[in-house]
């Protein structure tokens, strides 16, 4: 099933049913018929979303504090991605009134998720939002808390970019600060998926707050792995250091090879390769390949593919043997022409060898 069914007929209709329990006036079935029209099945997710969100406007007659009192009687029943309405109502119709807004989003949000609701009102009321996040980071519901640090994110997916924080990061520290040991993972998550989004632009802050995290706690380590996994990728010598992973000098590759140098578009190949300790000591191994793909016109742009990590001791070597599918999927379209494929160890590049696709 496809996101966007989340919000068909039938929860239409139990969201007319709902309301209309909370407001006699409520006229469910015009409701209903209006929302279910020609125009629906080729509505996409985030449209379907905002098209109820205004209907329910227009059939709400009331005050905007009058509606948000009917819908936070209805909020209990929505669970996921099905309560993102509410936040969504909140987001179109509630940025006049802070008060009663902030209110309804610290409800709601535990139901589902405000992360995109709340951004308009940091751009609009930027010290008091950031307060009230703040004082979130601290709270007893985890998806306050959660809320606290993805709706700051400067690069969320899905919602525009909060171009201050991306400048200047910096107001969003405390409230990671807040959340850097919290006890719940889906809390821990987001903390680190921030600190991703600002390591994009500002990788020396995130690295510093990394060196400073990482080994005071289990929950810390965590977060900091997760939040530097762009950085390890890009193989930045500072942030494979916090892991002991920067040094690749006496790892080897020996015996690179393919099942075949030439595979037609939708299938796949074999590599497989030896990776070889010439130290006399055991050493810590962050094992990444890289594939250059071709390109509509002509260039390559590299994707980089982790492996493993692990321990290798002294004078030891490792076998290992990788699958590559070259299947057309939405996120990756596949061209002819000589692909390369890179091993890499610690951050280096070791070995690499050419495969063409057809």
């Amino acid at each position: 099933m496809n996101l966007k069914d989340e919000y068909n007929k039938q929860f239409v209709t139990n969201l007319a049913q709902n309301i209309a329990v909370n407001d006699n006036k409520f006229d469910s079935t015009s409701f209903v018929n209006h929302i279910i029209n020609k125009n629906w099945g080729r509505k996409e997710l985030k449209e379907r979303i905002r098209f109820i969100t205004e209907t329910l406007n227009s059939f709400l007659n009331y005050s905007y504090p009058q509606q948000i009192e009917i819908l936070s009687k209805v909020v209990t029943n929505y669970k996921g991605l099905q309560g993102i309405l509410f936040p969504d109502f909140v987001q179109v119709y509630g940025l006049d009134d802070y008060n009663t807004s902030i209110k309804a989003l610290e409800l709601f949000t535990q139901h589902s998720t405000a992360e995109f609701a709340i951004r308009p009102f940091i751009e609009k009321y930027p010290t008091q939002t950031m307060e009230q996040m703040l004082k979130w980071s601290k709270h007893t519901s985890e998806h306050l808390r959660r809320l606290a640090s993805e709706g700051t994110r400067p690069k969320l997916p899905w919602a525009s970019p909060l171009k201050e924080f991306v400048k200047n990061p910096k107001p969003c520290l405390p409230i990671l600060e807040n959340l850097k040991n919290d006890e719940s993972l889906y809390v821990r998550k987001s903390v680190a998926n921030h600190l991703n989004d600002i390591s994009k632009n500002q990788p020396d802050l995130v690295l510093s707050i990394c060196n400073k995290w990482y080994g005071n706690s289990t929950n810390t380590n965590w977060i900091v792995k997760h939040a530097l996994r762009t950085l390890l990728k890009k193989g930045n010598k500072n942030a494979l250091a916090i892991f002991g992973l920067d040094n690749a000098k006496l790892l080897e590759i020996n015996r690179l090879k393919l099942s075949n140098k030439e595979v037609k578009i939708g299938g796949f190949i074999f590599f497989e390769f030896d990776l070889i300790n010439q130290s006399n000591k055991e050493r810590a191994v962050r094992l990444e390949y890289k594939i250059d793909y071709v390109k509509a016109n002509g260039t390559t742009s590299g994707k980089v593919f982790q492996l493993s990590e692990f321990s290798l001791k002294a004078q030891q070597s490792k076998s290992f043997k990788r699958k590559q599918w070259f299947k057309q999927l939405s996120t990756r379209v596949h061209y002819p022409g000589i692909h390369k494929i890179t091993l890499i160890i610690n951050g280096d590049a070791k070995e690499s060898v050419n495969l063409k696709l057809v």
